[in-house]
């Protein structure tokens, strides 16, 4: 009786000893693999991106670029950053507006995933907002590598993240005015020539096209200019054209106070211009206008958005002349 008691307690005790041995060191069991992140916001972290990952925490935008997206972020660097303060001749970020900072950031923010071989010549939109609630363009040029409004080069394209994907550029974009944008497009040349044109000081152009706005512009290409100096033989360049005349043919590209976009054109709109008078917009093939001659006018490009106006290129000069 007695060994039979004695038996049966060493079996309790080895039997509490074996339940007991799953906190032993040595357990195998299975653990769940750790799991790394590489969103955007983890690859802005790297060293070279220190100045963009502090500009980020400031505006608030950690939470938005952490999420699915998927994004393309075009991300300056350190030095780009130096080289913008230079520009602005202020010594740290912290002289530049919150408000301003973030359409900063966010107009080198695209939505969805774009790798360098899907980019196409032209504009894309980014996520900072212009006039009225519009979306910023960018210009993209693919003449030599990827070169964003003519100002900043991606250095170094299509870096993976878990949320899309990174492009690295030298200088950054900041967000454009109505100037900045023909200035950035070569085929503005000539109307940049003709804005600037020193005979038309007084009208100040360029001043009144940086101002607040909201300004919609129909801009004519190079190749329209040429038609116009084609289309008179005393014309052989803007010197030519008399300034009382080019400075009133250039304000009657203009509608003042409002951003209109090619959605909110239609048929048969006459805006009135900065000129004074009006031209009339035809949308039943394309986007035509027809000046005060009778002369027909077709827009290129529609669209690009600034930060206080809107664009619409077009292939004839508008003539404010009956």
């Amino acid at each position: 009786m007695i060994k039979n008691t004695f038996f049966y307690a060493m079996l309790f005790l080895a039997s509490f000893a074996f339940v007991g041995c799953s906190d032993d060191p040595e357990d195998t069991t299975p653990q769940p693999a750790a799991t790394s992140s590489n969103t955007i916001v983890d690859i802005a972290g790297g060293e070279d991106f220190t100045t963009l990952a502090a500009a980020l925490e400031r505006a608030g935008l950690i939470e938005t670029l952490q999420g699915e997206g998927p994004f393309t972020v075009f991300a300056p660097t350190n030095a780009a950053f130096d080289a913008l303060l230079a520009e602005l001749e202020i010594e740290g970020l912290d002289q530049v507006s919150n408000a301003q900072l973030t359409e900063i950031l966010l107009n080198h923010v695209v939505s969805g995933k774009v790798l360098s071989t899907d980019l196409t010549a032209g504009y894309v939109n980014t996520l900072a907002t212009g006039a009225q609630d519009t979306k910023i363009s960018v210009l993209v040029d693919l003449t030599d590598g990827v070169k964003l409004n003519n100002r900043a080069t991606v250095t170094t394209p299509n870096i993976d993240a878990d949320n899309g994907v990174v492009h690295v550029i030298n200088n950054v974009l900041t967000v454009p005015s109505i100037v900045d944008a023909a200035l950035a497009n070569a085929n503005f040349s000539i109307l940049v020539e003709a804005l600037t044109d020193s005979r038309l000081a007084s009208a100040d152009f360029v001043n009144t096209l940086n101002g607040d706005g909201p300004f919609t512009v129909f801009a004519p290409t190079n190749a329209a200019f040429q038609n116009l100096l084609d289309s008179n033989d005393d014309w052989n360049s803007l010197a030519d054209i008399p300034a009382a005349t080019l400075e009133a043919v250039l304000k009657y590209h203009v509608v003042v106070g409002d951003n209109v976009t090619s959605g909110e054109i239609v048929d048969g709109l006459t805006p009135t211009t900065f000129e004074g008078s009006t031209f009339t917009i035809n949308t039943t093939n394309g986007v035509v206008i027809t000046d005060k001659g009778g002369n027909e006018s077709t827009v290129q490009i529609a669209d690009v958005q600034t930060s206080n106006g809107v664009i619409h290129a077009i292939n004839r000069v508008l003539l404010p002349l009956e």
